[in-house]
Formats: C-alpha cells, sequence, structure tokens
C-alpha cells in the first residue's frame, strides 16, 4: 500500500512539473509566483494577482486555465456589471409557462475576474457565496458549481483610478494575494523579443493533464500528514496576529485553515509526504497578509504587512521537529 502511495505521489510530482513547464511557454520569468498559484489550485484556494496593469496578471490566469483543460470564463469587471452577470438569473418561458434558469459566468471550472476591485459592492457581494460554497442561489433555488471551481482574479492597486477596495469578507476568501512585480531587464528584453523578434510569439500554452487528474492531484494534496504540533503553530501565529499592537483586525480562523491547505501543497510540490515548520514559514504572508488589518500610524510608517506577518512568524516559538 505505502509503495503505491509513493508511486501515485511520483506520477502526480510529475504532472505537477508538466504543468510549471507549459506554464513557462506563455510566461516569462516569475517562477515563484508560477508555483504559488498551482500550489492554491491544487489546496482548493482561490488567488488573487494584485499588481499594476501591464506585468502579466490577466495572462498568468489565462495560462493556467488553459494548462489544465478547465473550462473557463472572462469577466472584465466594470462598474455597470451587475450581479447577474456573475450568477445567472430565471427568465420566463412563454412557451413552456415556466421560468428556466439561464447561466451566468460563473457555471465555468476556472472564473477569471479581471480588474476585480473596479466594479460595484452589489457586485462583489454575488462572488461571496459563489468562492466559498462554490453555489448559486436563485430564488431560493441553489446550483452547484463544476468540480474543480476555482477564482483567479486580478486587481490594481488601490488608489488607480476607477478602484475601489474589496470588503474583508472578501480579501478574506482568497487563499493567497501574490504580486508580478516588474520583469527584470532580461526577461523584459524576452518579452520585446517573442513580440517583435523573428520568432512568431510566444508559444500558447496548452493541455497537458485532464480534470480527473487535476482532482487526484487535489486529493493527494488534501491528505498530506499535518502533526499536531503544525496545528499549533499555526494557530500560534493566527492568535499573535489577533493581539499585536499594530494590527486592528487579525487573521479568521479561515485564515488559519488556508495556512494549513497551501503548507500541504508546499510540502507537495517539494515531495514530501507530511508537512513541515519551513512549508508553513515560506508560504505565510502570501495567505496571510492581505488579511490583515493595520492601525494607521503602522500605515503612516510605511509599514506593510508582510513585513509584520515576517516578523510575527519569526517570533512565535518552532514546535520541535522535523524543520
Amino acid at each position: 500500500m505505502e509503495n503505491i502511495r509513493r508511486n501515485n505521489m511520483e506520477d502526480s510530482l510529475d504532472k505537477a512539473r508538466k504543468i510549471f513547464v507549459e506554464v513557462k511557454k506563455t510566461i516569462v520569468g516569475k517562477n515563484d509566483v508560477i508555483c504559488k498559484v498551482l500550489m492554491a489550485i491544487l489546496a482548493d484556494g482561490h488567488v488573487l494577482l494584485e499588481d499594476i496593469p501591464g506585468v502579466g496578471k490577466t495572462t498568468m490566469a489565462e495560462a493556467f486555465a488553459k494548462t489544465l483543460g478547465l473550462d473557463y470564463t472572462r469577466v472584465q469587471f466594470t462598474p455597470d456589471v451587475m450581479p447577474s452577470d456573475i450568477t445567472g438569473f430565471n427568465m420566463y418561458n412563454r412557451e413552456k409557462n415556466a421560468f428556466e434558469y439561464k447561466m451566468g459566468a460563473a457555471m465555468c471550472n476556472v472564473l477569471l475576474a479581471d480588474e476585480i476591485n473596479r466594479t460595484s459592492p452589489k457586485t462583489q457581494s454575488a462572488l461571496l457565496q459563489v468562492m466559498e460554497e462554490r453555489s448559486i442561489s436563485i430564488d431560493g433555488k441553489t446550483f452547484g458549481l463544476k468540480n474543480p471551481f476555482v477564482v483567479i482574479a486580478t486587481q490594481n492597486p488601490v488608489g488607480s483610478v476607477g478602484t475601489q477596495k474589496l470588503p474583508e469578507s472578501q480579501m478574506d476568501r482568497f487563499m493567497v494575494c501574490l504580486s508580478m512585480g516588474y520583469p527584470t531587464v532580461e526577461e523584459e528584453m524576452d518579452i520585446l523579443k517573442s513580440k517583435y523578434g523573428n520568432s512568431q510569439g510566444r508559444i500558447k500554452s496548452s493541455r497537458v493533464i485532464t480534470i480527473d487528474e487535476l482532482i487526484e492531484m487535489k486529493n493527494l494534496v488534501k491528505n498530506i500528514y499535518v502533526d499536531d504540533s503544525i496545528y499549533e503553530y499555526t494557530v500560534k501565529i493566527a492568535q499573535a496576529t489577533r493581539h499585536n499592537k499594530g494590527i486592528l483586525q487579525g487573521v479568521s480562523p479561515r485564515g488559519s485553515i488556508s495556512l494549513i491547505a497551501m503548507a500541504q501543497a508546499e510540502s507537495f510540490l517539494r515531495g514530501h509526504d507530511y508537512v513541515s515548520v519551513s512549508d508553513i514559514q515560506n508560504v505565510a504572508q502570501d495567505v496571510l497578509a492581505h488579511r490583515i488589518i493595520l492601525k494607521n500610524d503602522f500605515k503612516r510608517g510605511s509599514i506593510s504587512a508582510r513585513a509584520v506577518i515576517d516578523d510575527i512568524v519569526k517570533s512565535v516559538e518552532v514546535p520541535d521537529i522535523i524543520k
């Protein structure tokens, strides 16, 4: 039985490497971001890509959707996008003398929510049930979404023209918040050459695994062993955010759950069958920083949420297990 499990793990790891290589055909550089987006998908979480326009956020999301061979819908969020555009609506059919459900954009495997912070709060609220429960309720009837289902959203920094802050309840539903960042000189030259050089553009990513294979990988990740000491370590980190003098609102239990899930995915990609302390530490900033609210005096001091999380993680006593 152990040999079968090990073979399944190695086979799934090989598939994960193929996914990474295939996405790299479209994305220049950004290896760390690619890995963490893949980890969030394997951990059954949603991804928020926050950065300035033009650094490849949407391209990253589309590359993953195509590589995983998933049915995806892209929605360009603007102030006139309505909740029914996301959830769908009931329409009266005269011939059948009955109401029929017309599917919205969320009826897919991957919802690419482009510039999510440009739409109205009413439309944002329509995403809450979709993201948390993977279902839609219309006129008292509930419709389940496809399996797997993931939201990969992009947003411009708050303060950009036409943007507004996402509510805390929605930010909490994103497993990770990642930043693409500017490319290096070499990476930007590669981007320009692929666009205007002798080559006919970069190769587009294509499907490398089936939906069943992806679900099998997700199940393997979910069953990565987590010791009680790791659970305790995670809770102590979350508790520390709730009692930190510079934090107005700390991490919720949903954040603790997400931290464990991402650490399991981190462990899986490293070829381990157990979660270590370093797995927790490696993903803590990406999972927790967007969930906390800093007090104003900390903000005025230009202290970032990621730096605060990093300090907290360093201050929490490490359990006496294999690190």
